[in-house]
């Protein structure tokens, strides 16, 4: 049987918080648990359709729930710049933030509406970008940000001299890449709204293993069906054995935007960490250089032509 843990999250009425990736899957279910706990939840979406069940799966279980839609594509740089602009024209702060939406390994390499890598430019340049636009609303709610990596991020590296994977491409690779970019940013912001004074408490999560959509079929990477992979995740998880469920999953991020500390790193418990009740864990070896979370804040302000402060 699959394996469930209790996380009582604080009284959040009164506070409004942004998740990403919350269509479905284990973003919807933190966005639910959100809502439960009083916060009012903005859900940016790609897929408006998918996007208003969402909120009515989210107004069922949490009775006066307050979600508010709005589209999303992170994979282009003009929706992030306009999702920005309006909810900063809006003016209300906001007080918790997961970068949780993602896309994973395409057979064959592509590229989002700027030319990048996609899984770079989803996964990584579109929260960057979002991030920095929503400065001054993340200051006003002197927000908890949270960014979500994977246990991909174990090991790998940034491809420096070819980031966007132009000159050959490695799908696990280049996923990895963007996981331990995720993973380096949250760390940077901690230190740079530390030094800035921006108020910003920011920290990093990941999922583990668990049956997410990541590596089911997605016609529109390419992916007609099922990865083995998935199937044999599904089966672990319903037998309760070595992973997570798409429940538990969402549990390290609710962690770590609500209680977590800043600059600290959260995923579940089991060796291996695949599986298991959330909690603090040392951050991997690739996401520990300071050198290289300086270097790709600056790559990413390139690349996106996004500057904060």
């Amino acid at each position: 049987m699959p394996r469930t843990y209790d996380l009582t999250l604080p009284d959040l009425t009164g506070q409004r918080a942004l998740v990403t990736g919350a269509s479905d899957g284990m973003g919807l279910g933190m966005a639910a648990s959100l809502a439960g706990a009083g916060a009012e939840v903005v859900l940016p979406v790609r897929n408006r359709a998918k996007g208003e069940a969402a909120a009515g799966t989210i107004r069922a279980r949490v009775p006066g729930a307050r979600v508010v839609l709005h589209d999303l594509d992170l994979s282009s740089l003009d929706s992030v710049a306009a999702l920005g602009e309006t909810l900063v024209a809006g003016g209300e702060p906001i007080h918790l933030m997961i970068n949780n939406a993602g896309v994973m390994t395409p057979p064959e390499r592509q590229t989002t509406a700027d030319g990048h890598e996609l899984q770079l430019g989803t996964n990584h340049l579109g929260h960057f970008a979002l991030t920095a636009r929503l400065l001054p609303l993340l200051r006003a709610g002197r927000a908890r940000v949270t960014s979500q990596s994977s246990v991909a991020a174990r090991r790998g590296s940034i491809h420096w001299d070819d980031v966007d994977w132009e000159r050959s491409y490695d799908g696990m690779a280049a996923y990895r890449q963007s996981k331990i970019a995720c993973a380096l940013f949250g760390l940077e912001l901690s230190r740079r709204s530390a030094a800035a004074g921006w108020g910003i408490t920011s920290n990093v999560s990941h999922p583990g293993v668990a049956p997410t959509s990541l590596l089911a079929a997605r016609p529109e990477l390419g992916r007609s069906g099922d990865t083995t992979s998935v199937k044999v995740i599904r089966w672990l998880s319903g037998h309760g054995l070595l992973v997570g469920t798409v429940e538990t999953a969402g549990l390290p991020a609710l962690m770590a935007v609500t209680t977590g500390d800043d600059a600290g790193f959260y995923g579940p418990q089991w060796p291996g960490n695949a599986g298991g009740p959330p909690g603090p864990q040392a951050p991997w070896s690739p996401m520990r250089p300071d050198d290289d979370a300086a270097r790709l804040w600056e790559v990413s302000g390139e690349l996106t032509g996004v500057r904060f402060g």
